[in-house]
C-alpha cells in the first residue's frame, strides 16, 4: 500500500520541515556553546522560540481558523473550535542542550477533543512520522505497526520521568524496577514524542510516562493508534490528554504492563 497524503498532512510535514531548518542550524551551534561560561542554555530556549514562531505562521497560514496550543505561549483559540493545533517545537530540549541528537518536532491536531492526525520529525535522522485517523500510520513512505511481541521477557519498553520537583518523580522511580524484573530492558531517551513514535514503528513494544502534557502525546497518540496499538490513560481515566499519564504498547502487551504499573502505589 502506497502512502498517500491527505492535504492536512501534506500542511503539517511541509510546517515541520521549515521549522527545522533553523534547529539543525542551531544544533550545529550548541556543540561549541559547551565550553563557554554561560553555556547554550539562553540560546537554546531561543532556538525553541524561533521554531514555535515558524510552525504558528506557518500552519495559521494555511488553516487560518485553527486554535492553537503551545507549551510557552498557551491557548490561542481560533474561530473554529473543533480543531486545535498542540504543539511542541523541540521535544527533548535537555537532549538538545547537551547535543545529544535525540529530539523531533512534535505537531498534533487534535479534533472535538480528541487525536485526530499527527506528525513528529527527527530532522537528524530525517525521520517523518505521521499518521491521520483512518489512514494508517507512516514513517516517511513505509507503513508501520506495532511489535508483534507477546513475551514480557522479551519486550522491550521505554520511559520517562518527570522534571526535579515534581510531585511523581518518586512513583515513577518505583514504577521501573518491577517492570525491568519482567521484561527485556527499559530504556529512557528523553523525549516521549518519539518514543511514542517507536512504539508505533514496533521498535519499542510499549511506553508508559506520568505528568505529561498535551503537547508531548497528542501527536504520538494518533501513531500508536494508527499502528495498531493501544494509547490510553494508565488509572483508568476517561482522557489521556486531561492527566498526562500514558500507557502505549502492543495490543498483546497492553495489559500485562498495565497491571504491574498500576500495581506500583
Amino acid at each position: 500500500m502506497a502512502a498517500r497524503r491527505s492535504p492536512l498532512i501534506n500542511v503539517m510535514e511541509a510546517a515541520a520541515r521549515k521549522a527545522a531548518k533553523g534547529l539543525l542550524r542551531d544544533f550545529g551551534e550548541v556543540e561549541h556553546l559547551q565550553v563557554s561560561k554561560k553555556g547554550p542554555a539562553d540560546f537554546v530556549s531561543t532556538a525553541d522560540h524561533r521554531v514555535e514562531g515558524v510552525l504558528l505562521r506557518e500552519l495559521g497560514k494555511a488553516r487560518p481558523e485553527f486554535g492553537f496550543l503551545f507549551e510557552e505561549q498557551g491557548e490561542r483559540p481560533g474561530t473554529d473550535r473543533a480543531n486545535t493545533w498542540v504543539i511542541d517545537p523541540l521535544d527533548g530540549t535537555t537532549n538538545f542542550l547537551h547535543g545529544i541528537p535525540h529530539f523531533a518536532i512534535s505537531i498534533g491536531l487534535v479534533r472535538d477533543g480528541i487525536p485526530f492526525a499527527g506528525v513528529i520529525y527527527n530532522p537528524i535522522h530525517e525521520e517523518m512520522y505521521w499518521a491521520e485517523s483512518g489512514n494508517g500510520a507512516w514513517l516517511n513512505e513505509r507503513r508501520l505497526r506495532v511489535s508483534a511481541r507477546r513475551n514480557m521477557e522479551e519486550a522491550v519498553f521505554a520511559t520517562g520521568f518527570p522534571y526535579k520537583g515534581r510531585p511523581t518523580m518518586a512513583l515513577a522511580m518505583r514504577q521501573v524496577e518491577p517492570v525491568l524484573k519482567e521484561c527485556a530492558g527499559v530504556r529512557r531517551f528523553g523525549a516521549a514524542s518519539l518514543d511514542l513514535a517507536w512504539v508505533a514503528a514496533g521498535r519499542y513494544d510499549g511506553f508508559w510516562e506520568l505528568d505529561l502534557k498535551p503537547w508531548d502525546i497528542a501527536a504520538g497518540i494518533v501513531l500508536v493508534r494508527e499502528a495498531g496499538g493501544y494509547a490510553t490513560e494508565i488509572y483508568g481515566a476517561k482522557d489521556v490528554m486531561a492527566t498526562g499519564n500514558i500507557l502505549a504498547a502492543n495490543d498483546q502487551l497492553h495489559v500485562p504492563l498495565g497491571t504491574i504499573i498500576r500495581a506500583v502505589t
